[in-house]
């Protein structure tokens, strides 16, 4: 089970670096053509979900480098899940429905993963 939850907990923690990433640093104007819904909220909330989605990927693995504080990889993934829920009332109320699977995985996940390393295998 453990090794399951590393794989989960580093592709999760790559992910979320990426994606927080991008949204952080591309011009808007680059990210609303892949990403058409930035186009209708503000720069500022594009940039405070990459926040999260950054600080959230790195609380998934950097307690494992830094060998310390090991509950805020299950805090981050939490938060991380609690961010998919609101990505997906958000793509429901603009009847975005084809993005809505890729929120409910990614909130199955997170949750796995937090539980997993709260109850089955802690770091």
């Amino acid at each position: 089970m453990n090794i399951a939850l590393w794989i989960i907990q580093v592709i999760l923690a790559l992910l979320f670096i990426m994606i927080g990433i991008m949204k952080l640093f591309m011009p808007i104007a680059g990210l609303q053509k892949s990403l058409p819904w930035v186009g209708d909220v503000t720069s500022i909330t594009v940039r405070y979900i990459g926040t999260c989605e950054l600080l959230g990927g790195l609380g998934l693995i950097l307690p494992a480098f830094i060998h310390s504080i090991s509950d805020l990889t299950i805090v981050a993934a939490f938060g991380l899940a609690l961010v998919m829920i609101y990505a997906g009332i958000f793509h429901f109320t603009r009847k975005e429905f084809s993005n809505i699977p890729v929120n409910v995985v990614l909130f199955a996940l997170t949750i796995f993963l937090a539980v997993g390393r709260l109850l089955l295998s802690p770091l």
